[in-house]
């Protein structure tokens, strides 16, 4: 299929861009377009005007301060999983981007793209929400900052207004000695997530668990943030059987179900792949230390 008819806008400044957004009728902002054009092409969206943001070098880059790492929204996903720098500060982030799609996806996708799409079952947003993510705005109005907790409004539906563009993300940096671990389960490698899991953990020297968190994708209409399962670790040994019984938690989660995998087995998967993230989190605490 083709897309339908619409009006092309190649803004070069992105106070150019919100004003576009700001007096055009159902204008809609182009980034990676990995997701804008195939939902054109099958006519699920049926803009007026598509406003191009790829010209727009203010929107690209990254910069890592010692609490954050601040993404560019119009930054390729592949730039970033290449970064060394990223790679030092927030291993996760790489991890996660492995899973999206294929190299030609992430060649063209940006990260912001994929955060406002906010698809439930990709990866950056449940990674999002599981590190406390920070997602900038600006529009007609002026610039504000949204937490992701208060991000998504409904399933594929952000809390920005229609006039406003997504300009940053940024993700929190954990201590150096914390754990990592980003699990998915889907059909294929490249397909969306049916269950995903992303798992950060802190221990101190007695072996206690400090710190957790735990976000889950792919199982509901939005990723969901586990903070049930972050309190019964928190203060536990760090064991296999501590791993087991907090996992276990997520067994019950409202799953959906499709044509393809029932809400039951979302669940179990939710449980199978929160564990398998905790534990290897748990086996890297300390491993940046060590390099």
């Amino acid at each position: 299929m083709k897309p339908p008819p619409f009006s092309y806008h190649d803004p070069a400044t992105l106070s150019q861009a919100v004003e576009l957004l700001a007096t055009l009728d159902n204008a809609k902002p182009l980034a990676g377009g990995q997701s804008l054009m195939p939902m054109l092409n099958m006519r699920f969206v049926l803009p007026d005007h598509v406003v191009d943001l790829n010209g727009i070098a203010e929107l690209s880059g990254v910069r890592i301060t010692e609490s954050r790492v601040e993404i560019g929204a119009m930054t390729r996903q592949r730039e970033v999983e290449f970064s060394a720098e990223i790679a030092q500060a927030c291993p996760i982030l790489i991890e996660a981007l492995h899973h999206v799609g294929h190299r030609q996806t992430r060649n063209r996708g940006t990260i912001g793209g994929s955060i406002c799409h906010l698809d439930p079952a990709a990866e950056l947003p449940t990674l999002a929400c599981a590190l406390d993510a920070v997602i900038d705005v600006i529009g007609p109005n002026g610039a504000r900052q949204i937490a992701f907790a208060d991000f998504p409004v409904g399933y594929m539906t952000p809390s920005i207004e229609l006039n406003e563009i997504v300009t940053r993300v940024s993700f929190p940096l954990w201590p150096r000695e914390a754990g990592h671990s980003f699990q998915e389960f889907a059909r294929r490698h490249g397909d969306f997530a049916i269950v995903s899991a992303a798992a950060m953990l802190l221990v101190d020297p007695a072996g206690r668990i400090s710190r957790a968190t735990l976000a889950l994708g792919g199982v509901a209409a939005t990723p969901l943030r586990m903070h049930e399962v972050e309190a019964a670790l928190i203060g536990q040994m760090a064991t296999p059987e501590t791993f087991r019984a907090a996992a276990e938690l997520c067994r019950k989660v409202e799953a959906v179900g499709d044509v393809y995998v029932s809400a039951s087995y979302r669940q179990h998967l939710a449980v199978v792949m929160s564990k398998r993230a905790l534990a290897q989190s748990f086996s890297r605490c300390g491993a940046m230390q060590k390099h």
